[in-house]
């Protein structure tokens, strides 16, 4: 199902390109959007109330396992349709890379947070956070701007460009669904407490590498900042808060998220994101350079 080794920084290139100029895929054709559909579909079918725990917890596994391989297997049958095309090939593959991530997406949902309208920034910030917003003033609501936006430079771009320049495709792939279901179930409430449990464990597994990677890029943008920050608060979450952490420390703000956790420092203005997003941009930059220069390593290895 790989494409050749070589052809592969044809098909990193390309779709990158593709994100910068076109941005996210309408949801129709948007494989991602597909991926949490059958998610849902499981949902409703194996997590009911009155399975017990461990059948929850096995459900949810089977449920996300079922999926992926499905996943794999569609791919695989569509790459022996095409085989024999090099362009199509290519081109099947960057359509399916392009919906692993989202550079330009990204950007675009956090700059609409950079308004002085409360209500504008309350409805901006409800889109990207999973947290209740309602009762947010402005530097809190400011403070999970940027909160999201670091997080995600590793779960939206960090983790599936790693896993595609690591194991192809079918890394990627691995990666995206893992992290929908934990987007979905990943949750410590009655109903998604053992359903969720195997999906968010395995995010976690999958995510120990992009999170620390991310957050040792955004580190060369004030070295001794935010690496201050990432002792004292990277373990708070065991991947998230280690790119938040760099981001406070390099942006020297601090992050709150009520009942949770708290930085030290001052609470965002929209100035800070504002400069939170022009510091997405050397990050991504850098991230792309450096996945480029380890993609070439790897090939050099198996070649």
């Amino acid at each position: 199902m790989q494409i050749p080794t070589f052809d592969r920084i044809i098909v990193l290139a390309f779709t990158l390109l593709v994100d910068l100029i076109f941005g996210e895929y309408p949801s129709l054709i948007h494989p991602v959007v597909y991926m949490g559909f059958v998610g849902k579909f499981f949902d409703k079918k194996f997590n009911q109330r009155s399975k017990s725990k461990v059948m929850k917890f096995a459900l949810g596994s089977l449920a996300e396992i079922i999926e992926i391989f499905s996943w794999l297997l569609v791919t695989l049958f569509i790459y022996r349709l095409i085989k024999f095309n090099w362009i199509l090939k290519c081109l099947f593959e960057v359509f399916l890379l392009k919906a692993m991530f989202s550079i330009r997406g990204l950007y675009e949902h956090v700059n609409k947070c950079c308004t002085e309208d409360e209500n504008e920034l309350r409805h901006a910030v409800s889109m990207i956070v999973s947290r209740d917003t309602s009762s947010l003033d402005k530097a809190h609501l400011y403070s999970a701007a940027i909160e999201s936006l670091s997080e995600n430079t590793s779960d939206s771009i960090t983790g599936p460009l790693l896993y595609y320049v690591l194991f192809g495709l079918p890394g990627a792939m691995i990666y995206r669904i893992v992290n929908t279901y934990d987007a979905l179930f990943g949750y410590r409430n009655e109903r998604y407490e053992w359903f969720g449990k195997f999906p968010a464990r395995f995010d976690d597994v999958l995510n120990l590498l992009p999170a620390r990677f991310t957050a040792i890029v955004i580190s060369f943008f004030d070295f001794s900042k935010s690496w201050e920050y990432i002792k004292k608060y990277g373990r708070i979450k065991i991947n998230a808060t280690y790119p938040m952490s760099a981001f406070a420390g390099v942006l020297n703000v601090g992050f709150e998220k009520i009942g949770y956790y708290k930085f030290d420092g001052k609470l965002p203005d929209v100035k800070d994101v504002k400069r939170a997003l022009s510091l997405y941009i050397k990050v991504v930059s850098l991230m792309i350079i450096l996945l480029f220069s380890l993609l070439l390593i790897v090939i050099l290895l198996l070649n």
